[in-house]
């Protein structure tokens, strides 16, 4: 039989893929047909499985393994090689239960380590829980020892309060009835403070009280001057001071009125001195206030016995003027003119220089009151029995002409100098109006067309009346007007003598030179700088605001003057008296805070009990040796304050050697970083509080946060909300508890000013005056109060800005918030500010300001610091480096407005018209805590960690 071989089909592009398929096909039956696919899936099983356990051991051993031990792996795994299926398969058994029995004991490992893990950080929570709480533990009896040590203290302190406290003497007050006559001096004229006062009236401990006698009581007041003598009595009535029980008065004024519808004879005059019901014989402590109705230069008590009765009236001569017991009277007489009162705006400061270096208005009128027979010709300077005394003894000035020589001088400056200089010695078109004496330089006539070049004029000049005139009522009249217009008077004469000279220093605002330096005028005004034409501007400015600028305020200098002299205290500032939002018989509805999120690391030491400041400490001695300043500075001497913010300071070794109460020095004196800082308050000023004000207007749950958040806050006296809308809160408002007292204040009216009302409720002198939308940290609080304690004289804060020029029209300044490297506000949202600011806002600072805050409802805070840096002629002090406050959630704030900062540049312009000038000052630097930003040792800490 023949066998035929299969024919192989010829390859083609087409079945490339029919004949790999057919080649696998062939290759794997060829492989079943020898018996190798058994072995080889046996093999490769072998190896997944045992290949892994093999590698585990040898890694296990790599450190003890050498090339030996390689070769007899390898013989090893030929000897798998070599082994029959069912050894290899129970082989293969065999390491599957190794490897499961090694995988139950990892397992087991792997949960006992799980389980020690937990453990360990079981124990590690419970050991932080521990030094947490031994941190917390040694915390607070850190702070119940520095309560012990403060209760300690505080103690210590009361009881040498105590022992240091006296109680006031027993006031001797003679009985209203006794007109015992005292030894005195011989004659009127020797009396002085030392021998015609009697002291035992005016008790340094009671209050100096005033009686008027009825203006009719003395001399008789003609029907068309009875109201401006009305005006003058009201002006007096409505002092303070005044009392209608003579048994309690230290002094008594008698108005006599010059112009009279009698004309009373010497003789006549004295006797009914002498009837007045309380003289006593002689006049002891009374006052006469002898008021001109016009501009005459009268004495209309000339050679009357006066007894020891002061005197207060325009014109002296300087043999009849005592020292120190009689006062030079601003004219009165001017001042009740309308037109004298002058505008809202008082004179502008700026420029320094003005058209006219030096101007004057009036001249000597020879033809008047020449005739001897006329009565007023005789009477206007003095009595006819001392006419020949001044014929006699006056000195001669026959060859010295005054006026042709200052024309002659002037003449010699206009023919080298550029300044202009206004000199009218005959009162062009105006006439003179010679009220004096024929002694007198007359007045030009027109009063309007003399404040006109007033205000033109950079100095006044001021020709004194003659050497034996101290003061004569035109003198005084040009030095009110020169004063009212911002010109420096320029007084040719020293012998004058100006009001209030005792207590006064004129020379801050007048130029007094005698008659021989006339000549030399010109140089002497021609080295006055800029900043001290300013100054001198300024300070008239103040002098004729407080002493001349109305009848209440010359008449309360003249009782001012009286009570100075005898070291007896002014009355206590008026506080505004705080009406509760909520009467006795409907109690708030209020819930205790317990805790509070704290918002820094810093440990702050434990909240003291709420105490005051001490008041009212300083009466006699202030009254006693700082006249000098309350005279010489605004808001003057009417007053007595609580504390000032500039009352003095003691030397650091004080504390330490007998004058440490009050204070808590830093590490008992040794000094110290964070912790011994943050324990006490340091500083040069004994320990204190600070009062919060919050005004706040229907932002209820605002407000209410903004309480919660003072929990805890140390040196924290009171929380005072000034609820500033006509409606009540609502029923269900629930008000915090915190550890100090809040009050809650009727505002009584919608007004931003009433966040500066000084309620008697603030007892303390440091205010941080807080909007309901500013949230600061406890530390920024903190450090604020602690930098305000070093600077009380200013204001500080966090938020600030300031003035900005108006480069377009070069007319004044704009308010600007823009980021800057320089600043002049700080806005009173959130600032520290002294109470005796409060009292000066409210009561002293010009009303128009006030008013202009009503009729925007804006502007507060930049009235307030226009009023601090006219008052102390600092600029704020900015900490922190907060420019501004982020309140989420709060209702849209009135400073989103756009109207917001056009009505903000009004009122600086405005602000600027009623004080004259600008009295905002740049400051150019911000506070920060002294360690701040230092690299300390890991056993100090910061003062604060984030200031």
């Amino acid at each position: 039989m023949v066998m035929m071989r299969p024919s192989v089909p010829t390859k083609k592009k087409g079945t490339q893929h029919g004949a790999s398929s057919a080649s696998q096909m062939t290759f794997c039956r060829w492989l079943i047909n020898m018996g190798y696919l058994q072995k080889l899936i046996v093999f490769t099983l072998a190896v997944i499985v045992v290949m892994p356990l093999v590698a585990h051991y040898y890694l296990g051993m790599a450190e003890m393994a050498d090339q030996g031990a390689t070769n007899g792996g390898d013989a090893h795994l030929s000897t798998l090689l070599d082994m029959k299926p069912a050894e290899l398969r129970g082989h293969i058994a065999e390491m599957f239960d190794i490897r499961r029995s090694v995988q139950r004991e990892l397992r087991q490992l792997e949960e006992n380590r799980q389980n020690v893990q937990e453990e360990l950080a079981t124990f590690h929570d419970l050991l932080t829980s521990a030094k947490l709480d031994l941190t917390n533990t040694q915390l607070e009896l850190d702070r119940v020892r520095t309560q012990i040590d403060q209760s300690m203290r505080e103690q210590a302190e009361i009881v040498e309060r105590t022992l240091r406290h006296i109680s006031a003497p027993v006031q001797i007050l003679p009985q209203i009835e006794n007109d015992l006559l005292l030894d005195g001096p011989a004659a009127p004229s020797l009396c002085r403070q030392h021998s015609c006062f009697d002291y035992s009236r005016c008790s340094v401990v009671a209050p100096f009280m005033v009686y008027v006698y009825d203006p009719e009581a003395v001399i008789s007041t003609r029907t068309d001057a009875a109201d401006k003598r009305d005006t003058i009595m009201g002006a007096l009535k409505r002092t303070s001071y005044v009392t209608p029980d003579p048994s309690r008065a230290c002094i008594f004024i008698v108005l006599l009125w010059d112009s009279s519808e009698d004309d009373l004879d010497e003789d006549e005059l004295e006797g009914r001195l002498q009837s007045l019901e309380y003289w006593h014989g002689d006049g002891r402590n009374h006052l006469l206030l002898s008021v001109s109705d016009d501009r005459f230069t009268r004495n209309v008590l000339a050679n009357v016995n006066t007894g020891r009765a002061m005197l207060a009236r325009s014109y002296y001569t300087l043999p009849e003027f005592r020292t120190g017991f009689d006062i030079v009277l601003p004219p009165l007489s001017a001042v009740l003119r309308t037109s004298w009162r002058g505008d809202k705006f008082g004179p502008s400061y700026t420029p320094a220089r003005r058209k006219y270096i030096l101007s004057y208005q009036g001249g000597k009128d020879v033809n008047t009151r020449t005739n001897k027979e006329s009565k007023v010709g005789v009477d206007h300077i003095v009595s006819r029995r001392k006419l020949k005394w001044f014929q006699d003894n006056a000195p001669s000035s026959r060859g010295l002409d005054i006026e042709g020589t200052i024309l002659a001088e002037f003449e010699k400056i206009k023919s080298f100098s550029e300044d202009d200089i206004f000199l009218d010695f005959k009162c062009s078109g105006s006439g003179l109006d010679c009220s004096g004496s024929d002694q007198d330089w007359c007045l030009c006539g027109d009063m309007e067309q003399r404040l006109k070049i007033l205000r033109q004029s950079t100095f006044s000049l001021i020709l004194a009346s003659d050497h034996q005139v101290a003061s004569s009522t035109p003198l005084l009249m040009r030095l009110s007007e020169a004063l009212q217009s911002g010109a420096i008077p320029v007084v040719l004469g020293e012998h004058s003598i100006l009001p209030f000279s005792q207590f006064i220093h004129w020379n801050e605002a007048v130029l007094v030179l005698p008659m021989g330096r006339v000549t030399e005028l010109y140089y002497l005004l021609k080295t006055f700088q800029d900043n001290d034409l300013l100054s001198f501007r300024r300070q008239g400015a103040v002098l004729y605001k407080t002493y001349l600028s109305s009848p209440g305020a010359i008449l309360s200098g003249v009782i001012a003057a009286v009570r100075t002299r005898i070291s007896v205290a002014a009355n206590p500032i008026m506080e505004a008296r705080s009406k509760d939002l909520f009467p006795p018989g409907a109690p708030r509805r209020t819930e205790k805070v317990t805790k509070v999120t704290p918002e820094s690391d810093d440990v702050f030491p434990p909240p003291e009990p709420p105490f005051a400041s001490p008041t009212y400490l300083r009466n006699f001695t202030a009254t006693y040796t700082d006249h000098h300043s309350t005279w010489n500075n605004p808001p003057g001497p009417f007053f007595l304050y609580p504390n000032k913010p500039l009352d003095p300071v003691m030397p650091t070794d004080a504390q330490f050697g007998g004058s440490s109460l009050g204070f808590r020095p830093i590490g008992k004196g040794v000094g110290g970083s964070g912790k011994e800082y943050m324990e006490s308050l340091g500083g040069n000023i004994p320990r204190e509080q600070f009062t919060i004000v919050i005004l706040t207007y229907q932002r209820e749950a605002v407000l209410v946060s903004a309480v919660e958040r003072f929990l805890g806050l140390p040196f924290l006296n009171k929380v005072i909300i000034v609820w500033n809308s006509p409606q009540a809160p609502s029923d269900d408002l629930v008000w915090p508890e915190i550890h100090v007292p809040v009050k809650v204040l009727n505002g009584g009216r919608n007004s931003l000013n009433n966040r500066f009302l000084p309620f008697d409720e603030i007892e303390t002198d440091a205010v941080l005056s807080i909007d309901d939308d500013a949230h600061l940290r406890h530390d920024e609080m903190l450090f604020g109060f602690r930098v305000w304690r070093e600077n009380r004289d200013r204001i500080v804060g966090f938020p600030a800005r300031y003035h900005a020029w108006d480069t377009n029209s070069n007319t004044g300044f704009l308010y600007n918030a823009n980021y800057t490297c320089e600043l002049s506000m700080i806005l009173t949202g959130a600032a520290f500010i002294h109470k005796y600011y409060l009292y000066q806002y409210s009561y002293y600072m010009p009303q128009e300001i006030r008013d202009k805050v009503d009729e925007f409802m804006n502007c507060e805070d930049i009235a307030m610091n226009f009023l601090v840096s006219h008052l102390s002629r600092k600029p704020p002090v900015k900490v922190t480096s907060r420019w501004t406050f982020r309140c989420p959630g709060c209702p849209e704030s009135l400073s989103t407005d756009e109207s917001h900062f056009t009505e903000r540049h009004v009122c600086i312009q405005y602000f600027s018209k009623v004080f004259g000038y600008t009295p905002l000052l740049y400051t150019q630097y911000r506070v920060d805590s002294v360690l701040f930003k230092t690299r300390l040792p890991k056993d100090k800490q910061k003062c604060f960690k984030f200031i």
